[in-house]
C-alpha cells in the first residue's frame, strides 16, 4: 500500500512540474531568431524548386586545424543546437566542424511548398560545402541525419572521407509493416500536439523514462513552436518530412557505400515510424536496435559497429563519453 501510495505521488509531482514547465514555454520565433546556439550562426542563400531559401549553419574553425573536416546533420526532431558538446570535443582535436540546419528545420527556411527528397537534402549540403570551399570531409548523421548522410555518401563518394551513423533511422523498411499514410493525416497529427505530448514521447522513446533536466531543452526548442501563430507551417514541413522518411528507405542502398563506416548504436533504442498504426505484436517486432546494429554492420562493407547498452536513440546527449571516444579514435585511424 505505501509503495502504491508513492507511485501514485511521484506520478502527481512529475505532472505538476511538467504543468509548470509547459505554462513558462517561451514562445519561439519561426526561424528561432529568439533562440541563442551554441556557436556564431551564418547563412547561404539556396534557390530550389523555384524559391529562394536560407540555409543556417554553423561553421566552427578549430585554434590548432588538423585539416580534417567533419560535417554533423542532425535528426527530425532537433536542430543543430544539440551537437554543442559534440562540435567542443571535435575541435580540441583539431577537427574543422560544420553543422547544417536543413531546410525545414532550426533557424533555416521554413517553406509553404517544397518536394522533401534526401537527394535534395544532400545536394543542399554539398552546396553550402562548395560555398565553405570544403572538398573532403567526414560525414556524421544521427537519426533521420544517418538516412541524410547514407544518402551523402551515396551520391558524393569522392569527397566523403568517412561516415559514421548515430542510432540512424532507416536501418529498417517500415512500410512493409505499417500502412501508408497521406501527408494530410501527418499534419493534422502535428497540429494536435502539444509540450505533454512532446516530452512523453522522448521521456518513453529516448530515455527509458528516466529523465534529467538538461533533456528539457530539447522539448522547449520543439513545443516552443506551438505558440507560435504561424505553427500551422512548421506542422505542414513536419509532416512532409515524415512522408520522406517513410516513403524514401536508404536501407536497400547500404551495400553500395564505398566509405569506410562506424556504426555507434545505443541497443535500448526503439525508434520506428508507424508504430501507432500496427498492433501490439507487430510493433515488438519493429525498431529493435540492438538487432538491427548488427545487421547494418553485416551490410556496410568496410564497417564498424559499437554497441552502447542500455543507451537510448540520443548517446551524444544521455551519455556522451561512451559516443565521443569511439568516435574520435575512428576519426583518427588511417588519417
Amino acid at each position: 500500500m505505501k509503495k502504491q501510495f508513492i507511485t501514485v505521488l511521484l506520478i502527481i509531482l512529475t505532472f505538476q512540474v511538467s504543468t509548470a514547465q509547459s505554462e513558462n514555454l517561451q514562445w519561439l520565433d519561426i526561424e528561432l531568431s529568439n533562440y541563442k546556439y551554441p556557436y556564431p550562426v551564418a547563412s547561404i542563400q539556396l534557390n530550389i524548386q523555384e524559391q529562394n531559401l536560407k540555409m543556417a549553419y554553423m561553421d566552427i574553425k578549430p585554434e590548432h586545424y588538423n585539416g580534417k573536416n567533419i560535417v554533423l546533420l542532425h535528426g527530425k526532431n532537433f536542430n543543430g543546437a544539440y551537437w554543442k558538446t559534440t562540435i567542443e570535443a571535435l575541435t580540441n582535436e583539431g577537427y574543422r566542424v560544420i553543422v547544417p540546419d536543413q531546410i525545414g528545420f532550426g533557424k533555416s527556411s521554413k517553406p509553404t511548398h517544397f518536394h522533401y527528397t534526401f537527394q535534395q537534402l544532400a545536394q543542399n549540403t554539398k552546396a553550402l560545402l562548395a560555398t565553405l570551399k570544403v572538398d573532403k570531409v567526414s560525414v556524421l548523421g544521427h537519426s533521420m541525419g544517418g538516412m541524410l548522410a547514407t544518402r551523402f555518401v551515396l551520391m558524393y563518394p569522392d569527397i566523403s572521407e568517412k561516415l559514421i551513423l548515430e542510432n540512424p533511422i532507416g536501418l529498417e523498411d517500415w512500410k512493409l509493416k505499417a500502412p501508408y499514410k497521406p501527408v494530410e493525416w501527418w499534419y493534422n497529427n502535428e497540429l494536435k500536439i502539444t509540450y505533454e505530448d512532446i516530452k512523453k514521447y522522448q521521456l518513453v522513446n529516448y530515455y527509458d523514462n528516466k529523465w534529467k533536466p538538461q533533456y528539457d531543452e530539447w522539448v522547449n526548442l520543439l513545443a516552443g513552436w506551438t505558440l507560435n501563430s504561424n505553427y500551422n507551417t512548421i506542422a505542414w514541413n513536419n509532416a512532409l518530412t515524415f512522408d520522406m522518411i517513410f516513403t524514401q528507405p536508404v536501407v536497400y542502398e547500404f551495400k553500395n557505400i564505398s566509405t569506410p563506416t562506424l556504426l555507434i548504436i545505443g541497443t535500448r533504442d526503439r525508434t520506428a515510424l508507424g508504430k501507432p498504426l500496427v498492433t501490439e505484436e507487430v510493433r515488438k517486432t519493429m525498431g529493435l536496435y540492438n538487432e538491427l546494429g548488427k545487421k547494418t554492420q553485416k551490410a556496410i562493407p568496410n564497417s564498424a559497429l559499437v554497441e552502447l547498452e542500455n543507451v537510448g536513440h540520443l548517446p551524444h546527449i544521455e551519455k556522451f563519453e561512451s559516443f565521443i571516444n569511439p568516435l574520435i579514435r575512428f576519426l583518427k585511424k588511417y588519417r
